[in-house]
């Protein structure tokens, strides 16, 4: 019998172990992954939208002014104060009982000044050659910058057919370096937000979104109880005023003051030494405080089931979805979107930020770097040339007005000349 439950436990033992390992290394899935080689136009299809009104703008495939790896390539925006959309599409999918990751890079390359450079997740049939900002979308994550005040970190989610923005005010970067944004939904509804494979915020759907009521909300009938004492502490009821206490005076005279050597008493007076702070006196009596032994805290108002709320389990489900597109209008363009990736394995997206970014940060930084330093060369001897030009032009300006002068002169004096000649014509007649 002993034997027989030793091979039991044993059995019992590699089936759990079995199972673990199948749940713990089940093949992951990558649904969707775009480098933008040079077959991307393959995958992509750009849209009419805005184009009859001449407000449609162009992507260029680059890997930009300066790149940790010239032959990466993303699809840079090409033209100033356009619209642009382009989309892909892809295997249907959903994210129900898995975990959605979703997760692009890009570079402001530009003085963005005000545009969006976000993506955009599509759901149900759509004719990418009239997708543009009118088209329902299920999820649009990315940054948008507009002035100094907007530097926002796009998260918005639909449900039901209407859009919910996350009550969150997450912050996107803006420099002009490449930074890879991560958006991670898991089946329990939580979620997390990475930027450069560092998690910027995380939460849940249920909090950060208004998607559902509450499921608690404070009650407002509420009332503190009338024998709450929320007097952390109190007066020491044993402590007793010293004897003398109350005639202690404030002041005393100066024990070390002396009285001046040409004092006079007849016609200064008696001489009395100057008032000083009476180190003995300890201000009007108190008694001391002490631990309330009745304390019961400060008194909140109690949270209660909010009897709205309504649970839905499927509160995280995206409709399936079937395309990823780009969709922005920019004021300067030059934004490079590259590395787009949707699949359900957060450490394979970490893993791809740090064979990309990661290798390449410090390469970018330095040609970054290395173009700044052109640019800045350039706008000197422009800025050179522009004074050169404009003290030129001063001095051309005061020639020309010393000219002038001269000649008003001039003819000034030939005025008065004949005028002289006509009154001496005058006299001799």
């Amino acid at each position: 019998m002993a034997k027989l439950a030793l091979v039991i436990k044993l059995l019992v033992l590699f089936l759990t172990l079995h199972v673990s390992f199948l749940l713990g290394f089940a093949p992951s899935e990558i649904i969707f992954e775009e480098r933008f080689d040079d077959d991307w136009t393959s995958r992509w299809v750009k849209s009419d939208w805005k184009r009859s009104e001449g407000k449609a703008g162009s992507f260029k495939h680059t890997a930009g002014k300066w790149s940790g790896d010239p032959d990466d390539k993303g699809i840079q925006t090409a033209t100033d104060a356009k619209h642009f959309a382009i989309s892909a599409k892809i295997p249907e999918f959903s994210n129900k009982n898995r975990t959605l990751v979703v997760q692009y890079s890009i570079k402001l390359e530009q003085d963005i000044e005000c545009g969006g450079g976000y993506i955009k997740l599509l759901s149900g049939y759509v004719n990418q050659k009239k997708f543009g900002g009118d088209t329902p979308y299920s999820l649009m994550f990315g940054p948008d910058i507009c002035g100094s005040q907007t530097k926002k970190l796009h998260l918005i989610v639909s449900y039901q057919g209407q859009n919910y923005p996350i009550k969150k005010d997450l912050q996107c970067e803006t420099d002009k370096l490449t930074h890879f944004y991560t958006f991670i939904l898991r089946p329990d509804a939580t979620y997390s937000v990475l930027v450069d494979n560092r998690e910027r915020e995380s939460g849940s759907m249920y909090t950060d979104w208004d998607i559902l009521p509450p499921r608690k909300i404070k009650d407002v009938n509420a009332k503190k109880p009338a024998n709450w004492d929320d007097r952390e502490y109190i007066d020491d009821p044993n402590d007793v005023k010293p004897e003398g206490y109350d005639s202690i005076p404030a002041e005393i005279p100066d024990p070390k003051a002396k009285e001046p050597d040409n004092w006079d008493e007849e016609e200064d007076g008696i001489w009395k030494p100057p008032k000083i702070p009476n180190p003995a006196y300890k201000g009007p009596w108190k008694r001391k405080k002490i631990k309330n032994p009745n304390y019961k805290g400060k008194w909140k108002i109690p949270w209660i089931d909010n009897p709205e709320f309504e649970d839905d389990p499927d509160l995280y489900v995206l409709k399936p979805i079937k395309y990823v597109g780009i969709e922005v209008w920019q004021v300067k363009a030059g934004s490079v979107f590259d590395n787009i990736l949707i699949c359900d394995d957060p450490e394979y997206a970490k893993q791809v930020v740090e064979d990309i970014w990661e290798r390449n940060r410090e390469t970018e930084k330095e040609a970054f770097e290395e173009a700044e330093k052109v640019r800045k060369a350039r706008e000197e001897e422009e800025a050179q040339q522009a004074r050169e030009e404009g003290e030129r032009r001063r001095r051309e300006r005061d020639h020309d007005r010393r000219y002038r002068d001269r000649e008003r002169y001039r003819d000034k004096y030939r005025r008065r000349d004949r005028r002289v000649d006509l009154d001496d014509y005058h006299d001799e007649l």
